[in-house]
């Protein structure tokens, strides 16, 4: 199985390049799996993604652990700890690098002790950091020895079809051109084997002491025991209801409560539940005459005499 590894930055065509290597993979006739990994980031923050391809069915799931290859876009991420680069890189393991120092420099720094093959970051076509994605998915196809170029041009018609025709043309040109670039290459990126479920290491396991049932199992007992729970006690900010200028037109700021704590007393004023109001405030946006106002809870309390 080939276990690829993608590091750059958001912006920098890492999801894209592991989708078209997946799809080139999956042309070829591998089973494939392809993902991207970020959060909610801004453009420039460090993502990954990873590609798993093999002739048989893939059972592994989650990040790569032990790549075969890493691919760094940007090599600013280097020195980055939390972008976790080198994390299970092994003897065998490729790292392709776009940078503009030279790989032996790079292998003293950072102590490598496979391969490592640099990628100018001017070289032909990658003027433009958004590109640099496209140059390194070149380079892995052709660093596999198992997809041919032809294959290689498919995926990228295939995955760059909702880009306009020149972004889409410049792309595939760079890609194709990374290609080409390492044919004077003697370096192979390794298939590792599959990982055996009996032979791999199992995790170190906490044994914690059993408790009794009835104290920590998820259990009701009884019918109408939530209103016990007096939800209301982080409360920082309390509703507080004016009425001599409440309309009484509850059914805005009871409907619109989603913890249901506000009930209508005897003459249709309404009436907040302070032991289940969990403060969310929804309730004074809603009251269209401004009869709701918040109070800190502390404030609250003072003034009506409760102890919290």
């Amino acid at each position: 199985m080939y276990r690829i590894r993608f590091h750059g930055r958001g912006g920098q065509g890492v999801k894209t390049a592991s989708r078209i290597l997946g799809r080139a993979f999956f042309n070829q006739g591998y089973a494939v799996q392809d993902a991207p990994r970020y959060g909610a980031e801004r453009r420039g923050a460090p993502i990954f993604a990873y590609v798993r391809a093999s002739r048989t069915p893939i059972y592994e799931r989650g990040i790569i652990q032990r790549p075969d290859c890493v691919v760094v876009v940007d090599d600013t991420l280097m020195p980055v700890p939390a972008a976790a680069i080198l994390q299970g890189c092994e003897k065998r393991t490729l790292v392709l690098l776009v940078s503009d120092l030279p790989a032996e420099q790079w292998i003293q720094r950072l102590h490598i002790q496979g391969n490592l093959i640099c990628l100018p970051k001017a070289g032909e076509g990658r003027e433009s950091p958004f590109l640099w994605g496209m140059a390194c998915v070149g380079a892995v196809a052709r660093l596999l020895g198992v997809l041919s170029r032809e294959v290689l041009s498919d995926a990228l018609r295939q995955e760059l079809v909702t880009l306009d025709k020149a972004a889409a043309e410049q792309s595939s040109n760079t890609a194709l051109d990374s290609f080409d670039e390492m044919k004077a290459t003697q370096i192979q990126i390794i298939e590792s084997s599959v990982a055996a479920a009996a032979t791999y290491p199992p995790p170190h396991w906490v044994d914690m002491a059993m408790e009794q049932g009835p104290h920590t199992a998820p259990a009701i007992y009884a019918a109408a025991t939530s209103e016990k729970l007096a939800t209301g006690l982080w409360r920082t900010q309390r509703p507080v209801i004016d009425h001599t200028i409440c309309n009484r037109c509850w059914w805005l700021c009871s409907t619109f409560c989603p913890e249901g704590a506000i009930h209508v007393d005897s003459k249709g004023f309404p009436q907040i539940d302070y032991a289940h109001c969990k403060g969310c405030l929804v309730c004074v946006g809603q009251c269209p005459t401004h009869a709701i106002q918040a109070l800190a809870e502390q404030e609250a309390s003072r003034l009506s005499g409760e102890e919290r």
